[in-house]
């Protein structure tokens, strides 16, 4: 494998593992964070961003010969792993002014209020799919403004990835009636009425104090 079409935290970790870096080592071959380099093990089906994709391009072209048949040998996928990928949502905080967007879902015999969010499937990008089913639940057009991080979800047991987006155009309105109850625009502050603080990824209280 002498060239990636998409790295994931599993290949880049696997580079890694060929040149035998620590994560110190690896993160300042490449001119990344630690942190970066460290939740590549953390969350190995999250991509790097497009600049981190071009310097891992660079390093593995870069690689002896010995190093790229290590690699070969560890980004192999283990037996079952090519056809089985674990369940993936794209997550969107969007922000209008003062306020953050939410849906309320019907789930089972309850309702509870939640930010849009979409499954990722395989080879889709996370970013794209948090825009698109946004637009598809709520009427609202927003854009990616950055990632603020990945965990494996609390309550859902799936691993969700969190975008803070910017509000661009559209009214606000509840389009899948089937999943959703409702669709609004609630005060930031307020924000904890609706989805319990503790529940709350850290990083979007964080964003969300900061915009």
């Amino acid at each position: 494998m002498d060239v990636v079409d998409v790295w994931t935290g599993r290949l880049a970790s696997a580079l890694q593992k060929s040149l035998r870096m620590s994560n110190e080592a690896f993160a300042a071959h490449l001119g990344a964070g630690v942190r970066t380099v460290a939740s590549w093990h953390s969350s190995p089906d999250k991509e790097p961003s497009p600049d981190m994709q071009a310097a891992l391009d660079t390093v593995l072209e870069g690689a002896s010969s010995t190093v790229k048949s290590r690699f070969q040998l560890l980004a192999k996928p283990a037996p079952g792993e090519a056809s089985v990928q674990a369940l993936r949502v794209a997550i969107a905080v969007v922000v209008r002014g003062d306020d953050v967007l939410l849906v309320c879902r019907r789930d089972s015999d309850s309702l509870s209020w939640q930010f849009p969010a979409g499954v990722v499937k395989p080879g889709a990008s996370p970013e794209a799919v948090a825009a698109r089913e946004t637009h598809g639940e709520t009427g609202v057009h927003c854009t990616v403004r950055r990632e603020l991080g990945s965990r494996l979800h609390p309550v859902t047991g799936v691993t969700a990835s969190y975008f803070l987006c910017d509000y661009l155009v559209g009214e606000a309105q509840n389009l899948d009636a089937v999943e959703n109850a409702d669709v609004t625009w609630v005060p930031r502050t307020a924000l904890g009425k609706f989805i319990p603080s503790d529940r709350i990824f850290p990083p979007i209280l964080k964003a969300l104090e900061d915009a």
